[in-house]
C-alpha cells in the first residue's frame, strides 16, 4: 500500500463530464494523490498528469492508454466485468482504505443522471461520515453536511441546498443572501434552491437529517 504520510488530499477522476479543463486543473495540488477509475484517466492526461492507480473493470481504458500506464509505471488493479461496484465506488474504497480523510471527485458530474445519482448517493456511504468528499467539475461542486461546513467562492455564486431523503431540520446558514434560521428544508420543496452567496465563505449547519449542497461558480 503506498504511503499517505506527506500527501494530504486523493484527487480521483471519473469518466464522466469535464466541461472545462482549465477550472478542474486549479482544483489538483502538486501534493496531491491521483486515482483514475477506469476511463476517468483520459481526463488525467488531457491534463497532462500520470495517475499513481487506476482501478476499475478497465473497459473504458483505450489500449494506447493502457500501453502509456505500464510503460510509465502506473499501478493497475483490474476487476472483472461482472463486479458489484461502479469504477467509482472501487476508487473511493481504495482512498478510504490508504487513510485519506480529504478526497475529490474530478468529473462525476453531468452526463448520464443514473450516474450522476449514483456518484451522488455514494457520498452518502456512513463510511465517509467523516470525511471532507466533493464531487467537482471546476464549474460545480457537490457534497453533503452532516452537521457543519463552509462554502468557499466568490459574492454572487449559487448555491443550492436540497435535503437528501429526509427532513433537514435546524438548517441554519450564515453568508448566505437568503439566511436559514434553525429552520426545516423538506425534501419535497424547493426553498433551499438558487441560493447565493454574500462574501467569499458562508457557513452551512443543520441539527439532523442529510443536506445536499451544490455550488456553482459563477466566474471561472
Amino acid at each position: 500500500m503506498f504511503n499517505t504520510k506527506d500527501t494530504k488530499r486523493a484527487i480521483i477522476f471519473v469518466n464522466g463530464h469535464l466541461p472545462d479543463l482549465e477550472p478542474a486543473r486549479r482544483l489538483i495540488g502538486p501534493d496531491d494523490f491521483l486515482i483514475a477509475a477506469d476511463g476517468g484517466t483520459r481526463h488525467a492526461l488531457a491534463l497532462g498528469l500520470l495517475p499513481s492507480i487506476v482501478i476499475g473493470d478497465l473497459d473504458s481504458l483505450t489500449p494506447d492508454d493502457r500501453r502509456r500506464l505500464e510503460e510509465s509505471g502506473v499501478e493497475i488493479r483490474q476487476y472483472p466485468p461482472d463486479k458489484n461496484e461502479t469504477d467509482l465506488e472501487l476508487a473511493l474504497r481504495l482512498a478510504l482504505d490508504a487513510g485519506y480523510c480529504s478526497i475529490l471527485v474530478l468529473a462525476a458530474l453531468g452526463g448520464r443522471l443514473d450516474q450522476t445519482l449514483g456518484n451522488l448517493s455514494l457520498l452518502t456511504a456512513p463510511s465517509l461520515a467523516e470525511v471532507d468528499v466533493r464531487l467537482d467539475d471546476g464549474i460545480e461542486e457537490a457534497f453533503f453536511v452532516r452537521k457543519q461546513y463552509d462554502v468557499q467562492g466568490c459574492p454572487g455564486d449559487t448555491v443550492s441546498l436540497i435535503p437528501w431523503g429526509c427532513l433537514a431540520e435546524g438548517v441554519t446558514t450564515e453568508g448566505l443572501r437568503w439566511p436559514l434560521r434553525s429552520e426545516t428544508l423538506y425534501p419535497d420543496k424547493t426553498r433551499g434552491v438558487s441560493n447565493a452567496l454574500l462574501a467569499e465563505t458562508a457557513t452551512i449547519s443543520l441539527r439532523s437529517g442529510l443536506l445536499l449542497v451544490i455550488h456553482r461558480h459563477t466566474d471561472n
